[in-house]
């Protein structure tokens, strides 16, 4: 048997053979019309006029990089502006746009966007907390309120939905994320994308869709932020691309790259990704834009100077440059230097003129700059509900011993902690658009919640957030956390008095804001060891404490589940988490949440995720440690807690898993159902998940992998059977020559509350005979 070694440019001789490929639609006398406008317009172009719609600037307003843009003015009354971001408002919007329309000699329109992540002013929770709702109707819903807020306040394109799939909690970007699972990833891709454009991307309540970061960003080495990435053909097929091609058959306009390098090659310079990958095996049909200033770092990857590595972007496919102006400032005389073509230029100029016509821009710049919608839109009272009720709904209870929770509304309550009493931390990184001066506190939420039923006694603890060498940066982007300068021992005696005085204790811990998200990479994801004294002193005064925990990834929990009665894992839930975390403390709502993401006993597990593949040298199931198998001398192999897991404050019990038959052809599906029981005492939401593992294939795989889901509600008693109709597709892989196949052979098929807790059933798909 021959050995295929595969190289990067060969690749796109096996397009034909990969399911990623694209059909022919016939052209639409919509795109016609399209055409004829766009092919006269640039008639009228200059090489100048052409160059400036690649150029995307910032207004000013926010930036997630060094670089601010200047002289913006007079820079759009030239065309040298294509596009802005980080402007809002209609008034400003309108400005901007009027000297665009008004003051140019082809009248162009501005494209407009922002970091639409998860909602406008109306916060929902961040997307890896939203992918635990495991509800895709309620995260389109998500989408499309944000949708309608940012188009009243100006803005036709947000840079969203980030589908990076992530298994390493040390990367901070894994909060904006929807967690380690490819086909989970895929289905929240496609619900967030048609959220955003809806129906018609002309209509004035839409927005353009930006899919990040393509491709590979989740992947970064140890880690950090902006690392290197380097990933085989088969994992990267098979795990990592799916949701990019997912939310762009589901309509994405465009696509922004990230700003690690493939294979050796920087995403933003890299033609195989943008070119043979993206336009040719994937038929996509919009533009692509850099991450802020990805072309000018292309520098210190070591490309070349500042001409070289515009020219390098332009032709691997990139079309439009984010804040950095190396098109603006290059293009021209790489063209008259015979480094660029100027077909490559008017290729880009198109796309970005294409979106503009899609918007409805050249129609009417102005449809996005109505002052009474940005009046009546924003912020209504049914987003807030909604918000309240998604926050509730992405909430993951961890442990709940003794059935600590929920609370009742009697007694005396002491709520202990530095995220106790600050609103401005609530919503989590990428709330930039977000009311944080009036968004409420945990304290303030639960003193509404309770009313005078309930004494509320509040510790401040604020100098916890954490240890001293950490505290300046750890604390750099923090949000209104009240200081408290005392000595630790102060602290933390004033908070056990108050303790000691209550009926049970409500301690408020874990990150800030910004201790997760962009550019916010720990190699420690334990609570900070100042937070875990500050809770080892409330649990030794004997009194119940539930721990709300506020994070954007997953942190090594170990001691924590070990002694802590109960943990609800809060993330940071948008606009609504104070008024939401007493809805479920209290009852009102019953938690459903489910993880996205493992969460490890330590960080020396990491990378850790559940559809990892097995090796030549398995532990035998059951057991920590056998010398010359594939374990850990000082901790299992097990997560602490894996992936699709989440309590409730009922229980459900799983029977009877039945299989229609034991096996298929090519064709023809099996149906694979469960009975599912509430068996507790109130009503109840479970998701019920299937995995399938394949258990002999040309190539190695997954020990399971999600192939559906349904989430249903059971009152108690209550049963229902869930099916789930498998066929040939689920059952698919890119193999080694990258064709996208079944192999017939045995398969197991697993249904349960998670990855870990499920029963089982063989099945197998057998060879269709002509």
């Amino acid at each position: 048997m021959k050995t295929r070694i595969y190289t990067w440019a060969a690749i796109a001789l096996f397009s034909t053979n990969i399911s990623f490929a694209q059909t022919k639609k016939p052209v639409s006398t919509a795109d016609k019309k399209m055409d004829t406008f766009i092919k006269n317009l640039m008639s009228k172009m200059t090489l100048d006029e052409k160059i400036g719609q690649l150029n995307l600037l910032t207004g000013g307003e926010a930036t997630t990089g060094s670089v601010v843009s200047t002289d913006v003015e007079t820079k759009i009354k030239k065309g040298q502006v294509g596009g802005m971001f980080s402007l809002t408002t209609p008034s400003r919007i309108r400005k901007a746009q009027e000297i665009a329309v008004n003051q140019t000699r082809l009248k162009i329109p501005i494209i407009f966007g922002q970091d639409v992540i998860h909602g406008y002013k109306t916060t929902f929770p961040i997307p890896l907390a939203l992918a635990c709702t495991w509800d895709m109707a309620m995260i389109e819903k998500t989408a499309r309120i944000a949708a309608t807020e940012a188009s009243a306040d100006g803005l036709n394109w947000t840079f969203s939905p980030m589908v990076d799939i992530s298994r390493d909690a040390r990367w901070g970007r894994i909060s904006e994320g929807s967690g380690e699972d490819t086909f989970l990833g895929s289905e929240i891709a496609k619900a967030m994308v048609k959220g955003y454009q809806g129906d018609d991307l002309a209509k004035y309540n839409t927005m353009m869709a930006c899919v990040k970061h393509f491709a590979l960003y989740g992947a970064s080495e140890a880690g950090r932020d902006y690392n290197t990435t380097d990933m085989s053909l088969d994992r990267m097929y098979n795990e990592y691309l799916p949701p990019y091609k997912a939310a762009l058959d589901a309509g994405a306009g465009s696509i922004m790259t990230s700003f690690n390098d493939i294979n050796g090659v920087p995403a933003t310079a890299n033609k195989w990704l943008m070119t043979d990958l993206l336009r040719k095996e994937w038929g996509f049909k919009g533009f692509v834009v850099t991450d802020y200033t990805a072309v000018n770092e292309l520098i210190d990857h070591g490309l070349g100077d500042l001409q070289t590595v515009s020219a390098l972007s332009l032709n691997a496919g990139v079309d439009m440059d984010m804040v950095g102006e190396g098109f603006l400032t290059t293009l021209k005389k790489s063209v008259q230097e015979g480094k660029v073509k100027i077909e490559k230029i008017d290729q880009a100029c198109r796309l970005i003129l294409e979106a503009k016509y899609k918007l409805g821009l050249f129609e009417d710049p102005f449809r996005y700059c109505n002052e009474e919608r940005a009046k009546t839109e924003i912020l209504k009272p049914e987003h807030l509900d909604y918000a309240r009720k998604v926050a509730t709904e992405s909430f993951v209870l961890l442990k709940n011993e003794n059935n600590t929770l929920p609370l009742k509304k009697t007694g005396t309550i002491a709520l202990i902690g530095p995220l106790a009493n600050t609103g401005a931390n609530m919503p989590g990184t990428w709330s930039v658009n977000s009311d944080l001066a009036n968004t409420k506190s945990l304290l303030e939420g639960m003193q509404t919640a309770v009313g005078s039923d309930v004494k509320i006694l509040h510790g401040l603890g604020s100098n916890l957030i954490a240890d001293a060498k950490y505290q300046e940066r750890a604390t750099m982007f923090a949000r209104d956390i009240p200081r408290d300068n005392r000595p630790e021992e102060v602290v933390i005696a004033e908070a056990v008095k108050l303790a000691k005085q209550a009926d049970v204790v409500v301690a408020a811990l874990g990150e800030s804001s910004e201790m997760s998200g962009e550019a916010s990479s720990r190699t420690d994801i334990e609570i900070p060891a100042i937070q875990k004294r500050l809770l080892q002193a409330l649990l030794k005064t004997g009194k119940p404490v539930v721990l709300v925990l506020f994070t954007g990834r997953p942190l090594a929990l170990k001691w924590e589940s070990e002694n802590v009665p109960a943990i609800l894992n809060v993330w940071f839930g948008g606009t609504e988490t104070a008024n939401a975390i007493p809805d479920v403390l209290f009852g009102v709502v019953n938690p459903s949440g489910k993880l996205t993401t493992t969460f490890p006993q330590n960080v020396g597990q990491l990378p850790l995720y559940y559809a990892h593949k097995n090796t030549g040298r398995p532990l035998e199931e059951g057991k920590w440690f056998s010398k010359f198998r594939s374990n850990y001398l000082d901790v299992s192999n097990d997560p602490l807690y894996p992936f699709g897991y989440g309590l409730s404050y009922t229980t459900f019990a799983y029977s009877n898993l039945k299989i229609s038959k034991n096996s298929f052809k090519p064709g023809e599906a099996i149906i694979a159902s469960v009975e599912i029981k509430n068996t507790g005492a109130i009503e109840g939401k479970e998701v019920v998940q299937l995995y399938i593992q394949d258990l002999v294939g040309s190539s190695t795989r997954p020990v399971k992998e999600l192939k559906g889901f349904e989430k249903i509600s059971l009152k108690p008693g209550e049963s229902k059977t869930v099916s789930f109709k498998i066929t040939e597709e689920e059952l698919k892989f890119y193999n080694t020559a990258l064709k996208f196949v079944a192999e017939p052979g045995d398969f197991k098929v697993y249904i349960g509350a998670n990855s870990r807790d499920v029963m089982e059933a063989k099945f197998a798909l057998t060879r269709k005979f002509k």
